[in-house]
């Protein structure tokens, strides 16, 4: 393996550490919240096993680091530069949800900040696809997520 692929390689596992590391960050943070999520909230029918939600989790992370070392590792250009901001931007918010809907129960708030979250992440797939095409299909499924987490927060809206 030459020095160049080495290179590429740490900068792959480098973003996709970084992303896990938010997740695993937020999911310490709020993890007595969730239990508390668990056994004492009104959930919506179609709510997954909560165990399924850190193997979900965990492979999104994955696959929103790839893509984000796919743009890092593209030349220099103001698409680039705009979403990477759009990546660490959607990671923030991604992050800062999880206090609003766990920790505070602020479930018409978390809604509203899913909403822009996911507005963030379209932006952030039409920006990456005029960079790599690859780093922007290998999104969708985190969107398709977030677009299911946006029924099961309303829902919980709704119920609670």
């Amino acid at each position: 393996m030459s020095a160049t692929d080495k290179k590429k390689w740490r900068i792959f596992a480098l973003w996709i550490l970084f992303s896990e590391a938010v997740g695993i960050t937020a999911g310490i943070l709020t993890r007595n919240d969730t239990v508390i999520y668990s056994t004492e909230i009104t959930k919506p029918m179609l709510s997954p096993p909560p165990l399924l939600f850190p193997v979900v989790w965990t492979i999104l992370y994955a696959l929103m680091g790839f893509g984000a070392a796919k743009i890092f590792l593209a030349p220099a250009s103001k698409e680039r530069t705009q979403g990477l901001r759009l990546f660490l931007a959607q990671l923030f918010f991604n992050f800062c949800w999880c206090f609003l809907f766990f920790s505070a129960q602020a479930f018409g708030t978390a809604f509203l900040w899913l909403v822009i979250l996911i507005l963030l992440v379209v932006c952030m797939i039409i920006t990456f696809r005029k960079i790599s095409p690859l780093a922007s299909c290998i999104q969708v499924p985190y969107l398709l997520w977030l677009i299911f987490a946006g029924y099961l927060n309303f829902a919980v809206w709704l119920l609670n």
